[in-house]
């Protein structure tokens, strides 16, 4: 995604950073963890599937993205994501002997994404 973002308008968060403080958003770090999130830049938080379909459209995707809130299409996305949400860890193979734990390194979140 990074790479794709030639204009720059998309600003990464790495909330397990020691200097990030999610109270300045309103939310707990488990609730930043259940779910993608994002902050555009009027301030508006996002979260679930419309994060990536910002993301996506700042990116130049926006007619997949079109595609993705056709009825029916938005409604499956956002059902198999809060399924994906609740098993990211145990689909991502970070899940041992039924504990899944967050490696410092996986603790990543985006901060702002473009409209």
């Amino acid at each position: 995604m990074r790479n794709r973002d030639h204009k720059g308008r998309i600003r990464f968060r790495d909330i397990a950073d020691p200097s990030f403080d999610p109270a300045e958003l309103g939310l707990t770090h488990q609730a930043l963890m259940a779910r993608m999130h994002a902050r555009l830049p009027d301030g508006t938080l996002i979260d679930g599937v419309e994060v990536f379909r910002r993301l996506y459209a700042a990116i130049g995707f926006g007619p997949i993205v079109s595609l993705s809130r056709l009825p029916g299409i938005r409604q499956a996305l956002d059902a198999a994501y809060d399924v994906f949400a609740k098993n990211r860890l145990r689909l991502t193979g970070r899940c041992t002997d039924g504990v899944c734990e967050v490696h410092q390194s996986d603790r990543k979140g985006v901060d702002r994404a473009a409209n």
